[in-house]
């Protein structure tokens, strides 16, 4: 059965460049078009598509707003495609922060050709975002700095806890963002040390690093060569570069590197993970969440094989249960658990000493 698309976006040149684009894959139907969310709404309420490609920038009401109305209301599959989100753009992330499961950018000029040059992965987007299932995200707007917790408690950070500190590895992709910030907000800041692979494009990182930051009672930041894993922070590889983990003086410390790419990402989940399981073996807890693809399940693979404590996302509360699926399929997993546990677990196996 062909994938119904739902296009809404106020210029009639990207509807009809749409429109001509998507009509010549035959696993593709376009079901329609709108110019803004005020047409587009009773359409899409009462023909379902099985994905909807939004604009941001539109008269009547913008696309986030539709966007968080439609999740609230009934999630659908959505890949925004606007010029407001060049690389490391603030829309883009509080479009994937509201659900979005995909975000693409335009240019504001040449767009006929740009467009018909990105097809293939424009559909490919289509494609992967029609068998997602998104979820009405817990909190759908940007950070302030008074939305920090108040008065966390400070990183623990004593001789003591640094040589007993256990480190956590997790990777995620498709709906990480949402899933990372359910997560990392329920923890408190004594929280045991944890490296984060989320597949995001260069520049990115940085800015939804400072996002979670804004949210959350550890320190989150985007992972620089030589920092120390310690208790309280959240380390998050860098878009475009790779991150690992060594071992020193009993501490564990983030190597950032370049590299090409691991099952076709740059950050790899398989990189992180596979270094953990070398520095760390039996003494880290290794995490898969929501994502497309089988990155890190061969990384997980090893940890497992090699003591360490290994859980993966249900199926339930993924977006994309393909990198949990893939894991669970070789055999890797301990347990597989919903999102809503996994901040539970984490502090479970770090009670264990």
């Amino acid at each position: 059965m062909a994938i119904k698309v739902y296009v809404v976006d106020d210029s009639a040149v990207v509807r009809q460049t749409l429109m001509h684009l998507l009509q010549g894959d035959p696993e593709i139907e376009l079901m329609g078009s709108a110019p803004n969310p005020l047409i587009a709404a009773p359409v899409i309420r009462k023909t379902r598509p099985d994905v909807l490609l939004l604009d941001i920038e539109m008269p009547g009401m913008d696309g986030l707003t539709f966007l968080r109305q439609i999740m609230e209301e009934s999630p659908i599959p959505t890949v925004i495609c606007s010029t407001l989100t060049t690389t490391g753009s603030q829309i883009a992330l509080e479009a994937l922060a509201a659900g979005a499961v995909a975000v693409v950018s335009k240019p504001r000029l040449g767009l006929k050709q740009y467009l018909e040059e990105s097809r293939r992965e424009l559909v490919q987007t289509l494609k992967t975002a029609a068998r997602s299932r998104p979820h009405a995200p817990r909190s759908a707007t940007a950070p302030t700095q008074g939305d920090r917790p108040a008065a966390p408690r400070p990183a623990v950070v004593g001789l003591h806890t640094l040589s007993v500190n256990k480190p956590v590895v997790i990777g995620s992709s498709t709906g990480g963002c949402q899933a990372l910030e359910l997560m990392l907000t329920a923890l408190p800041a004594d929280s045991p040390g944890i490296a984060i692979v989320q597949h995001m494009p260069e520049k990115f990182t940085a800015m939804y690093a400072q996002r979670l930051d804004g949210l959350c009672a550890v320190n989150v930041r985007e992972a620089r060569d030589g920092d120390r894993l310690e208790r309280g922070v959240v380390l998050i590889a860098p878009g475009g570069r790779h991150m690992k983990l060594r071992k020193a003086g009993g501490q564990y410390f983030a190597c950032v590197v370049d590299g090409p790419p691991v099952n076709r990402h740059t950050p790899s989940v398989d990189v992180l993970f596979r270094s953990a399981a070398e520095c760390a073996g039996k003494d880290v807890l290794a995490i898969i969440l929501t994502g497309m693809g089988d990155d890190g399940a061969r990384g997980m693979k090893l940890l497992h094989d090699g003591g360490a404590r290994t859980l993966a996302q249900d199926e339930a509360s993924c977006v994309v249960f393909g990198m949990p699926k893939e894991a669970i399929k070789l055999g890797a997993v301990d347990e597989v658990l919903p999102l809503q546990r996994m901040s539970a677990a984490v502090l479970q196996f770090d009670a264990r000493g």
